[in-house]
């Protein structure tokens, strides 16, 4: 949203109208519905896999990367259906009341039956049914929460822990119940007003308000979660670490490395003496690069010794010789 929408809206809102033509109008409001459609959808699949895995742990437990793949890629179609109806004659995109952004045509129903259908679809599948999952999805969990508390509390004593733990999903039910109807109820219900009403009556400033707090659904609704879900912090650093270490490690096989040449020239002269001093210094090493082991094109040398027996000689590890022999070697 941030790459696609923010380069057209920010010109368009200093110059007080729409400053581009009618096909990048469509691409605006195209983005726009279906970015916060999936922005909606994944919420509401969220707290479904959330219930799913605190009240029904038998099936939660299956819950896998795949089948987490198959919903992010069902959560698209869902909304990409919504979002290309328009442009196939279901409902229509159009310049916003006030405007300087395009969105979906609100005073189209007035006039055609498909676009009035459209808005009727798109409220009961896209405001109604994921409102109405969301709720009941925490729902269960508190009352889950709440009775494996009873039952934990007739045989224990109540520990923080676990009080810490019920008071933290409370907080989190509450938080994106809160977050999804402020988000989406003024949204929702100035389009209503304008479809089903007298659209004329309603005044540009309700939709600018109304799509502004939509669109910061996409900010906080991350936040609520980083604040409230200690695992999600967790797995967000480690990920972030593991990035980190990933673009150094990248950027290190490339970067010229001035130490290389004269690490290749101590290995060889290493190599050449008769009893090594044991590890050569490693030149090649970066201090961002995991630790995996020596660097490409280097050996590990150990110390060795040259026995000689009669006409003959072999070289051999000092740690293999016996002590008083390590020790006058040495």
């Amino acid at each position: 949203m941030t790459v696609t929408l923010f380069p057209l809206a920010i010109p368009s809102a200093f110059a007080h109208r729409w400053l581009f033509d009618e096909i990048t109008c469509l691409y605006y409001a195209f983005c726009g519905v279906l970015f916060g459609l999936c922005s909606l959808t994944n919420l509401t699949a969220l707290s479904s896999v959330c219930c799913l895995k605190v009240c029904y742990p038998t099936y939660g437990n299956k819950f896998s990367s795949s089948h987490a793949c198959l919903m992010v890629v069902g959560v698209w179609c869902y909304a990409s259906i919504f979002a290309f109806a328009p442009l196939a004659k279901w409902g229509h995109y159009s310049p916003e009341p006030y405007g300087t952004a395009c969105c979906i045509d609100w005073h189209a129903p007035n006039e055609e039956l498909s676009a009035m259908t459209y808005i009727i679809f798109l409220f009961a599948f896209c405001y109604v049914l994921p409102c109405t999952i969301i709720f009941m999805s925490y729902t269960f969990i508190l009352l889950t929460v709440r009775g494996s508390r009873q039952a934990v509390q007739q045989h224990v004593s109540p520990q923080n822990k676990t009080s810490k733990a019920h008071n933290l999903i409370i907080k989190l039910s509450i938080a994106v119940c809160i977050g999804f109807l402020t988000a989406w109820s003024p949204y929702a219900v100035v389009a209503m007003w304008a479809a089903f009403g007298e659209s004329q009556l309603v005044p540009p400033m309700a939709f600018a308000l109304s799509a502004i707090f939509a669109k910061s659904s996409t900010i906080y609704n991350p936040v609520v979660y980083l604040l409230f879900k200690p695992n999600f912090r967790k797995y967000l650093c480690r990920d972030a670490a593991q990035c980190r270490r990933r673009v150094y490690a990248c950027a290190c096989c490339y970067e010229e490395r001035p130490g290389q040449k004269e690490a290749q020239r101590n290995k060889d002269v290493s190599n050449s003496t008769r009893l090594s001093n044991g590890l050569p210094e490693n030149h090649m090493v970066c201090r961002h690069c995991p630790d995996t082991g020596p660097p490409r094109g280097q050996v590990l040398l150990h110390r060795t010794a040259r026995v000689m027996t009669g006409s003959t000689h072999s070289e051999v590890a000092i740690s293999q010789l016996t002590f008083d022999l390590q020790k006058e070697i040495l």
